[in-house]
């Protein structure tokens, strides 16, 4: 059975069995045993459906979800798994499609995928995500729709725009020091690196494991076209830091090992990996600090700390070459 976080949304519209049966009747997936919300996340809404073939998972588009991004969602996962990649598969309506309506939300039925995501992950899990992270690299090759990374450099910016004014609230100083990032960032972002699909959002709670087995990747709902190696600066922030903040060479070391086991980094792209990992620990703090400004006190989204992305912004501006990470050029 998938456990724990499962999939990371909570329940915003609500759904009656007599629109579900309806709904359920242009898929090819039997009658409805049960069905239940998954009350957690910020995303959409999620429900874990048991028919008398298979349980499924039945997503509804909330509004932050754009309807246009749809089809590439969609599409990669099925594209994805059809090429090597063990992740959730959007299931067909009898008419083909991928996605219907319900509730007055675009929706979909997505396979179930068994496993629990893992709280305190250590090195032997880190090689095994980088491995499927480069696995998810090298499957993306040849899908045919583009998404651009709407969180890059440009989204970063339109969020430091909207927090900026209230950033010294957080911490004395920070308006300067997120200022100067940005400054630094701007001259120094890394041109000419091989690009790709990534998942741009591949934390541990998208992870599942069956044991010490990687079972699969979901959520790939911030999918989209950029910089295969700005993907694996992002692992490196959301797998490599211990509860205390300080960064695990051996975790860093066994996710890149596992990574280039699969796809060997190139030279430039492993010289670059600092001033990614600095950018990926601006992009998530940039996002966390806005939530933090702007979510009212008792809403249904649950705030992060942005000061942890801080901290591994600071780590990584101290960072002088990828050894500091474990590697050395090729």
């Amino acid at each position: 059975m998938q456990r724990g976080k499962a999939y990371k949304v909570a329940v915003y519209t609500d759904i009656n069995e007599s629109d579900l049966n309806t709904f359920l009747a242009q898929y090819d997936v039997g009658e409805l045993r049960s069905y239940k919300g998954i009350a957690e996340g910020v995303e959409n809404s999620n429900f874990l459906l048991h028919t008398e073939r298979f349980p499924l998972i039945l997503t509804l588009y909330e509004k932050r979800t754009e309807k246009s991004d749809l089809p590439f969602f969609l599409g990669l996962m099925e594209h994805l798994a059809q090429h090597g990649l063990s992740c959730p598969l959007p299931l067909p309506r009898r008419d083909g499609a991928l996605l219907g309506e319900l509730s007055g939300r675009p929706a979909a039925l997505i396979s179930f995928l068994d496993g629990v995501w893992l709280r305190k992950p250590e090195a032997r899990h880190c090689r095994e995500v980088g491995r499927a992270l480069a696995t998810m690299h090298v499957a993306g090759e040849g899908f045919g729709l583009t998404r651009p990374n709407a969180l890059s450099f440009d989204g970063w910016k339109a969020l430091w725009d909207k927090s900026r004014a209230r950033a010294d609230e957080v911490e004395t100083g920070l308006q300067a020091e997120i200022g100067g990032e940005l400054d630094y960032l701007a001259g120094h972002w890394p041109k000419g690196l091989p690009t790709g699909v990534i998942h741009a959002d591949l934390f541990p709670d998208n992870v599942f494991f069956l044991g010490d087995t990687l079972s699969g990747l979901i959520d790939f709902y911030f999918a989209c076209n950029d910089l295969l190696a700005y993907d694996v600066s992002i692992c490196l922030n959301a797998w490599c830091f211990d509860k205390d903040g300080a960064y695990d060479v051996a975790k860093g070391m066994a996710l890149l090992e596992g990574y280039q086991a699969v796809r060997p980094l190139s030279a430039d792209e492993i010289e670059a990996l600092p001033v990614l990992s600095r950018g990926s620990a601006l992009r998530f703090f940039l996002t966390r600090l806005y939530d933090w400004l702007t979510t009212p006190e008792g809403a249904l989204v649950v705030k992060k700390d942005p000061l942890e992305y801080l901290n591994k912004l600071r780590f990584h501006a101290g960072v002088r070459s990828s050894a500091e990470y474990g590697l050395t050029k090729p």
